[in-house]
């Protein structure tokens, strides 16, 4: 099983319906800009590109870029993974989210907050089986109406949910390194 990094730090830019990341590059330079590997203690070199994607109600899918920013709400449903890349078909994973400043990035106080630990996706024609199990229920961000936006970071790697370590639980298990990763930052949702 690899360490395929969803980091999910809801991010800088609004871009709902947007298309997902095409530059192992670009996605590495908004992780070092947003400084994750240091924040969450990784080596973030990736290989292959994991696409992350909400599901709406209301409109189309809101795909998850790299540093993209979204209203909470448009992270409510569960989202799906993909990755594109040199993956071989059949290969697991282990996806993880954590949130690396919680409650807030000016009082990260019991980060990492752990959002979701799902072990077993299963490669099949670059998107992963929609039949996981979590060892950890996916619970969605709860940013107060005073703090701005709030990272989240979506990574792959079981310990208490809050004051979680990404980091160690990979050391650990023997995961390694991330082989993917994308972030977001979320912010409250817009008053109505």
């Amino acid at each position: 099983m690899k360490l395929a990094v969803l980091s999910s730090l809801l991010a800088l830019f609004l871009s709902i319906g947007a298309a997902q990341d095409t530059s192992l590059a670009t996605v590495k330079a908004a992780f070092d800009a947003a400084n994750i590997p240091n924040d969450i203690h990784i080596t973030f070199n990736p290989t292959v590109l994991l696409e992350v994607t909400f599901p709406e109600a209301a409109g189309p899918p809101v795909a998850v870029t790299a540093g993209v920013q979204l209203p909470r709400n448009a992270t409510v449903g569960p989202p799906t993974f993909a990755v594109r890349g040199n993956i071989r078909r059949g290969q697991t994973f282990l996806v993880a989210t954590v949130d690396p400043d919680a409650p807030t990035p000016q009082d990260p106080t019991v980060a990492q907050i752990r959002h979701l630990l799902a072990p077993n996706f299963v490669l099949v024609d670059a998107t992963y089986a929609s039949s996981w199990i979590r060892c950890s229920s996916l619970c969605f961000p709860a940013i107060p109406s005073t703090a701005g936006f709030n990272s989240q970071t979506i990574v792959t790697p079981s310990t208490s949910i809050s004051n979680f370590n990404i980091s160690a639980f990979a050391e650990e298990t023997k995961l390694g390194n991330p082989i993917a990763g994308t972030f977001m930052r979320v912010a409250p949702d817009p008053s109505t």
